[in-house]
């Protein structure tokens, strides 16, 4: 399924996407396939899967050392793929790779989207990449049918606020502060007016990252009118942090009831 018709589904049911965020290989990448078939289980309507980077700057401590885990341990952008192609398949929603562009350049764009369409991805979110230089990039996604989804900030202007959203596939990413993903003690309020912009210029779905954590924030986001919430570091948490993958399995199971409940 892709990316914009599990989007459109949810739409469709009158509930706002559940889209939870795990790095790939924290602690193991075992441990991400079995988080993966969880997720979906509860009723993920996209999962998002980060690429380990050692210099992930669009991130906060909670991700940098999960990413800093996984690389130590020894993943590999093709480890990550050769376990998302067993995965994949398995599951009911579709898989997202968050990337930054260094793995994607040093593999070769044309290359990396290749071996994302062979593992099961249906899209890509590529954070320090600017608009303005995403052209190879979109048409090798286009060509390897993987939806290359978007951001806008409350920093981007008007303009190019509408030119992203145009251009934007699978959905468009709101990045709800001017900063680092991490848990916040509330949402930014001007997410509010954000998405009433963007909902005058598409009719596509809208999903807000960055800074989601709690019920609380996923409630009020949804009634703002958010068509997808983004949960990452705070997610990422209870697998990385656990004695054990076992235990932070049950952990990322408690806490991934607990938003998609409040979604209900």
């Amino acid at each position: 399924m892709s990316v914009a018709k599990a989007m459109s589904q949810a739409r469709h049911k009158g509930k706002t996407a559940f889209i939870p965020y795990i790095t790939a290989g924290d602690p193991d990448l075992a441990t991400t396939a079995e988080a993966l078939r969880l997720l979906d289980t509860l009723g993920a309507d996209v999962i998002e899967v980060g690429m380990p980077f050692s210099d992930p700057y669009a991130d906060g401590p909670v991700i940098q050392a999960s990413a800093a885990r996984a690389l130590s341990a020894g993943v590999t952008t093709d480890a990550v793929m050769s376990m998302l192609k067993e995965v994949t398949p398995e599951l009911s929603c579709p898989v997202v790779i968050f990337s930054y562009f260094n793995p994607i350049a040093r593999r070769g764009t044309g290359s990396f989207t290749a071996a994302a369409r062979e593992a099961g991805v249906r899209g890509l979110i590529v954070p320090d990449l600017p608009y303005i230089e995403t052209g190879v990039l979109r048409n090798e996604a286009i060509k390897n049918d993987i939806e290359l989804v978007l951001l806008t900030t409350p920093s981007t202007k008007a303009d190019m606020m509408n030119e992203i959203t145009i251009a934007s596939e699978g959905f468009v990413y709101l990045v709800s502060i001017n900063g680092v993903t991490g848990a916040r003690p509330d949402v930014n309020p001007r997410v509010k007016d954000l998405l009433k912009e963007i909902k005058q210029v598409t009719n596509k779905a809208v999903a807000v990252g960055f800074g989601i954590s709690t019920p609380d924030h996923i409630r009020q986001v949804a009634q703002w009118g958010a068509d997808g919430v983004i949960i990452g570091s705070a997610m990422v948490k209870q697998l990385g942090e656990a004695d054990s993958p076992r235990e932070g399995l049950k952990r990322l199971e408690v806490y991934a009831r607990s938003l998609k409940d409040a979604l209900s």
